[in-house]
C-alpha cells in the first residue's frame, strides 16, 4: 500500500490506517456540557500505539497512556465547546477542499485516497468528522489566542539580533577589504573609490592584508562569523556597501560587500511609474475622454509639470495626490495593457495614450531597479518564528487555564 503523508494541519498517516475497535460504549468523562465516551479513549490509545510502533518507539505503561489520552481529549472537548459557542462551522465545501488537498499532497486522486482509507478498515465518515473537529479547534485557537499576541518593535529587534534561528537564515557575504596603516591613507582610498576606481585594483595596489593579491577577497561568511567590528559595519548586508574606515590593531580596514548568497537572497525587478487616468462617464463618452487626455498629454509635452497636471486632472484617486506616482512595483501588479506600455517605454519619456478597462491613460517611467528583497524576507520569516513561539506559549497558558476552570468528572472503571 502506498504510504501517505497527511499535512501537518491535520493528522499523520498512522492515525488514518487503523483497525476498527469494537467495544461496548459508556460515558468515561463529563466535561462541562459535553461527554467523552470510552470508545474515544480506546480509539485514541490504539492510534497512539500504532504510531509509536511504526516509529519503533517504546510504548508507555497502559495507565500512563490512558491518563495522557484523557487529558488530551478533555482539552479538545473544551475547545470544541468553545467553537460551538463562537458559532464556528466548517462547511462541507471547505472540508471537501481539505480532503482534495490531502489527496493531492500524496499524489492521489480523491477517489483513490478514499479507497485507501476504506481498504485500511477506517471509516471515511469518521475521518471527515475528525478533520472537521481539528479545523474547528484551529480556528478557536487562532481567535482566542492570536488576538492576545502583541510583538513590540523593541522585542522584534532584540529577537533579530540575538536569536540563533535568525542567524542561521542570514545570507553569506563575499567581502573585499583594503588594509592601510593610517586613517589618512584610508581617507585617500575612499576618495579614489568615490572617483569610481576599482576596489579590487586598489586592494591589489596598496592593501597590506595577506589577501591583497586576490583584490582583498575574503572567504564567504555570515555576519555572525565575522569580527564584531566588521559585522557592525556591514550589518545592512546590501551588495555594494563600502564601509567607513574601521580601526583595529592592524591598521584601518575598508570593506565592500561584493555578493551574497543563501536561500532567502532574492532580487526583484521593479518600476517606478507615474500616470494620468481619465475615465468615461455618462456625460463624457469615450471620444470626449480620449480628446481630453490627449490635450493633457500635449500640455506635458509642451513643458507643463506632469505631477501638477496629474493632481489637477487624474481620476486615479490612489495616485493623483502624489502627482500620479504609483511608487515602486514589480511585474504582474498592473493590468496587461498598462504593463505592456510600461515595459515598452524608455525612462523619462511620456508614453502614447492607451486604453484599459479603467479608461484612458498615459504614463512615464521614472526609473527601474533590481530591488534586494533579502532583508524583508528574513524579517518576515523571523517575525513568523517569533509569532509562532509566542503563540505556542500563549496557547499553552490558555489551555491550562481552560482546563483549570472547567468542570471535569472522570468516571472510574468498573
Amino acid at each position: 500500500m502506498k504510504k501517505l503523508t497527511i499535512f501537518s494541519l491535520l493528522i499523520a498517516l498512522p492515525s488514518i490506517l487503523l483497525a476498527r475497535v469494537e467495544i461496548l460504549d459508556r460515558v468515561a468523562v463529563i466535561v462541562d456540557d459535553g461527554l467523552i465516551m470510552e470508545s474515544q479513549i480506546i480509539q485514541s490509545i490504539s492510534e497512539i500505539k500504532l504510531n509509536m510502533q511504526a516509529q519503533n518507539m517504546p510504548i508507555p505503561p497502559a495507565d500512563e497512556m490512558r491518563e495522557q489520552v484523557i487529558e488530551r481529549l478533555i482539552i479538545e472537548e473544551l475547545q470544541l465547546q468553545l467553537g460551538d459557542l463562537y458559532g464556528i462551522r466548517i462547511s462541507d465545501g471547505e472540508l471537501n477542499q481539505t480532503f482534495n488537498t490531502i489527496a493531492s499532497n500524496n499524489q492521489l486522486s480523491l477517489e483513490d485516497f478514499i479507497l485507501t482509507i476504506k481498504e485500511a478498515g477506517q471509516s471515511y465518515e469518521s475521518l471527515r468528522e475528525k478533520i472537521r473537529n481539528d479545523m474547528i479547534i484551529q480556528r478557536v485557537q487562532r481567535g482566542k489566542v492570536g488576538n492576545e499576541i502583541n510583538i513590540t518593535e523593541q522585542e522584534f529587534e532584540s529577537f533579530m539580533m540575538t536569536d540563533p534561528s535568525v542567524a542561521q537564515i542570514r545570507p553569506e557575504l563575499s567581502v573585499r577589504q583594503i588594509l592601510v596603516k593610517t586613517e589618512k591613507n584610508a581617507q585617500a582610498v575612499l576618495r579614489r573609490l568615490e572617483a569610481d576606481e576599482s576596489f579590487e585594483a586598489i586592494a591589489k595596489e596598496i592593501s597590506l592584508a595577506s589577501n591583497a593579491s586576490s583584490g582583498g577577497l575574503m572567504p564567504w561568511r555570515k555576519i555572525a562569523d565575522m569580527p564584531k567590528l566588521f559585522g557592525t559595519a556591514l550589518e545592512e548586508e546590501v551588495v555594494g556597501t563600502i564601509s567607513d574606515p574601521i580601526s583595529t590593531g592592524s591598521g584601518f580596514h575598508i570593506l565592500k560587500i561584493e555578493e551574497k548568497r543563501g536561500p532567502f537572497v532574492k532580487y526583484e525587478n521593479q518600476w517606478n511609474v507615474r500616470h494620468i487616468l481619465l475615465m468615461p462617464t455618462a456625460i463624457r463618452d469615450l471620444n470626449a475622454t480620449l480628446n481630453e487626455i490627449e490635450d493633457i498629454r500635449n500640455r506635458v509635452l509642451a513643458g507643463e509639470d506632469f505631477g501638477e497636471l496629474a493632481k489637477e486632472f487624474s481620476e486615479d484617486e490612489g495616485s493623483a495626490l502624489n502627482g500620479g506616482d504609483l511608487d515602486w512595483f514589480p511585474k504582474g501588479m498592473m493590468v496587461s495593457e498598462f504593463e505592456e506600455m510600461m515595459l515598452n517605454s524608455e525612462n523619462n519619456v511620456v508614453s502614447d495614450v492607451f486604453q484599459t478597462d479603467y479608461g484612458y491613460h498615459f504614463l512615464e517611467v521614472l526609473g527601474t531597479r533590481n530591488f534586494d528583497q533579502t532583508s524583508e524576507l528574513i524579517e518576515d520569516r523571523a517575525y513568523s518564528a517569533l509569532y509562532s513561539r509566542k503563540f505556542d506559549e500563549e496557547l499553552e497558558n490558555t489551555l491550562r487555564s481552560m482546563r483549570a476552570e472547567a468542570f471535569v468528572e472522570i468516571k472510574t472503571l468498573d
